[in-house]
């Protein structure tokens, strides 16, 4: 779920630079050099945009990255731990020589056209938990269905491959969080009492995060630099039997080891929450995300901007994490729990002081929702852009002077607003104006839930690329499989029907607020565009309502998903055009966008209302006109159709999200007492539950898994 070794870069390339060993500067030494650090990171930038402003790539293509919790299961005592053996894991890969005759030895995990296993070797990585592990594709997807259709069997592969590296009683289980990660009990293995000196928490151990310098000097220094712990207050499932007024049971009021031991005398801890004190509970999330490599810069800026108001609604269909510190939670997502953990605002960037020391009011944590639009695009707006957006002029200037488009130097010099936390003083004594350390600093530590990521200087073949981040990993191959697939056809869609999903951006964020809210997917409505189609196009005679099957013919120099059909005369260029600029006399933005329910967003109105020309068509209905424009095979095509029939099945609530189905189970079981406490032996039967049912144990090598049919209501 982190990003510190950009893991995902597409074509393997990693940035070695972020992990190389050398002497990190505490706070106090770092933060004399922070104004240094963005200094030669705007330099450094704009020799990376001079060099590949121009850069033009074959094909689009894609990577998806898949993170795992490693949990030991003790059948004999009936509990589950997480298993602190990250280094171990990854070393037994490294040195295994039969790893490279793997991909013949694995069956064919799917079956059907397009289902041969490639050879390619996925790649295992480091993540910040030592109880984490990270898997990303052996080489990148292309947009072709012969590589769509090997997505779930390489996953699947991949979980193989990690499990048999392991322990005989260790799983690599897609979880987005250990249910009792920071209870009172032993919940990892080996056993290490809590606190130290780099986290300095009530419930976590320092020996829980990689023990790369890297990372416990960034949880230092967050520390450092908010002059207190990270405080995440998680709002508690109120049950029938739960205590209320609810007081988190496991703080310890009374402990008087560190200066930020007085944080819950102070009132860190609030009422009617789950209280958590260190990066670990946020940076120990796992996640699925999805890196875009773009033809070019333009159609890079492009897919950014029209991904984004999809981030929430995403966020709301992965939805699965019901579950904190072996308490049931009132919200259903990771997100928000992240972005406190690695908050590093001071009391007067937050607004609890008067500006004094510090430069401006920040709005967000640097882990957040997007807060700015990038694509040339004459339909995007002024009035879509964040009003709270801050910026430094300064660096924003520089840019413009070395020639870059005031919107992308407004966008870095957003990102310039923070603070380089981990500083190696190495890298202090010399400029490598063609290296990326510094602008990577920065870079890598904005966590916004998409990135728009410039190629690295040292390796040419890698061009312009962005990354969807928000989406929740998925307990099953399966699911994570299509929801990976359902947005590189989005991508596909987005870009060949040149769709418009601007909205402003504050309705984004807040959209992000809406999704964290328990069973959001249901119950509640997000702001969306109404019509997404080029202007000279009306919905009401969009073909996308309707979705006809085409008969032309697919050049065979040209990808499969390349063959985008022609709306109306407009299609989407290479070069990131568009259709044609707005007509005068635009109407008001509030008046292009209301809320809908996410069904609407994914399946378009429901059977049987009343017909609208505002109303979205369903992003599922242009993905089957997209795929009905296409010469697909009828396997082919039914294949496809069994991965949207999830998405579409998740939004209309006839199959539960991994939350909802966790809550069920939890609320079910014969030991949950509806007091809101999730018990050991309740987390047992459910990490149990996973491992027996969706991931058989008997024969790792051969299993199929499961689809949804675990995620069917149960009456």
């Amino acid at each position: 779920m982190t990003d510190y070794l950009d893991a995902n870069d597409i074509l393997g390339h990693r940035l070695l630079l972020m992990v190389a060993l050398g002497t990190p500067l505490q706070w106090d030494q770092a933060k004399g050099a922070a104004a240094h650090v963005r200094d030669w990171g705007i330099e450094q930038l704009l020799t990376i945009w001079r060099n590949n402003k121009d850069k033009e790539r074959a094909v689009l293509l894609w990577g998806d990255e898949v993170e795992y919790l490693v949990i030991a299961v003790d059948e004999s005592e009936q509990k589950v731990r997480l298993s602190l053996s990250q280094a171990e894991v990854l070393k037994a890969l490294a040195e295994n020589e039969e790893l490279a005759k793997h991909g013949s030895m694995v069956p064919d995990l799917q079956g059907g056209e397009g289902a041969k296993n490639s050879c390619t070797l996925p790649t295992f990585h480091p993540e910040f938990g030592r109880f984490m592990l990270e898997s990303t594709p052996g080489k990148p997807w292309s947009i072709d269905f012969k590589d769509l259709l090997q997505v779930e069997a390489d996953m699947k592969r991949r979980r193989v491959i990690a499990k048999e590296h392991m322990a005989k009683d260790h799983y690599p289980v897609t979880l987005t969080t250990f249910p009792r990660l920071g209870t009172k009990d032993d919940f990892i293995t080996p056993y290490y009492p809590p606190s130290g000196p780099a986290l300095r928490s009530q419930f976590v151990p320092d020996e829980i995060a990689n023990p790369h310098i890297r990372f416990p000097t960034l949880a230092a220094n967050i520390r450092g630099r908010r002059g207190r712990k990270v405080e995440l207050n998680v709002p508690v499932f109120k049950d029938k039997e739960t205590p209320w007024p609810f007081h988190d049971p496991t703080v310890d009021y009374d402990m008087h080891q560190w200066p930020e031991d007085d944080d819950v005398r102070n009132g860190a801890a609030k009422d009617n929450c789950v209280y958590m004190d260190a990066m670990a509970f946020g940076m120990g999330s796992c996640c699925l995300q999805i890196t875009f490599q773009a033809k070019n810069i333009n159609e890079g800026r492009r897919l950014y901007d029209q991904l984004s108001p999809l981030g929430p609604i995403l966020l709301a269909l992965t939805a699965a994490t019901p579950i904190y510190k072996g308490f049931l939670v009132d919200t259903d997502v990771r997100w928000n729990q992240i972005s406190r953990a690695v908050d590093d605002r001071t009391r007067e960037e937050l607004g609890e002081a008067p500006l004094k020391n510090d430069r401006w009011r920040i709005p967000k944590s640097r882990y957040a929702s997007n807060s700015t639009y990038i694509a040339q695009d004459p339909r995007l707006r002024s009035e879509y852009l964040d009003p709270d957006l801050v910026v430094d002029e300064k660096l924003k200037q520089r840019l413009i002077d070395g020639g870059m488009d005031d919107l992308l130097a407004t966008h870095f010099a957003h990102l310039f607003i923070r603070d380089p936390l981990v500083v190696f003083s190495e890298d202090l004594k010399e400029l490598d104006v063609n290296g990326s350390n510094h602008f990577e600093n920065l870079q890598s530590t904005n966590w916004q839930h998409m990135r728009f990521k410039p190629p690295p200087p040292d390796n040419p073949s890698i061009g312009w690329r962005v990354e969807f981040r928000s989406m929740e990993i998925q307990m099953t191959d399966f699911e994570n499989a299509a929801f990976s697939i359902f947005i590189v056809l989005l991508s596909r869609v987005i870009l060949s029907f040149d769709l418009n999903l601007y909205i402003p951006i504050a309705r984004t964020t807040e959209n992000m607020e809406t999704a964290h809210k328990r069973n959001a997917l249901l119950d509640d409505k997000f702001w969306f565009r109404k019509d997404p189609f080029p202007q000279k196009t009306t919905p009401a005679a969009s073909p996308f309502l309707r979705p006809q099957a085409s008969n032309s013919e697919v050049p065979s120099q040209q990808s499969e998903l390349d063959q985008s059909p022609k709306l109306n005369g407009a299609r989407h260029t290479a070069g990131g055009t568009t259709s044609g600029t707005p007509p005068p006399g635009l109407s008001p933005v509030e008046d292009e966008y209301c809320l809908h329910t996410v069904s609407e967003v994914i399946n378009g109105p429901s059977p049987g209302a009343p017909t609208s020309t505002d109303q979205f068509p369903g992003l599922i209905p242009l993905v089957q006109h997209y795929l009905s424009s296409l010469n697909l095979s009828v396997t082919t095509r039914c294949q496809i159709e069994r991965y949207l029939e999830l998405i579409a099945r998740r939004a209309d609530g006839s199959l539960w999200t991994n939350a909802r189905w966790m809550r069920q189970y939890v609320s079910e079981h014969a030991e949950y007492k509806h007091d809101s406490a999730v018990n050991e032996k309740v987390t047992y039967d459910l990490i149990k539950a996973l491992v027996d049912e969706i991931e058989p144990r008997e024969d790792w090598s051969s299993r199929q898994g499961v689809g949804w049919e675990m995620f069917e209501p149960s009456g």
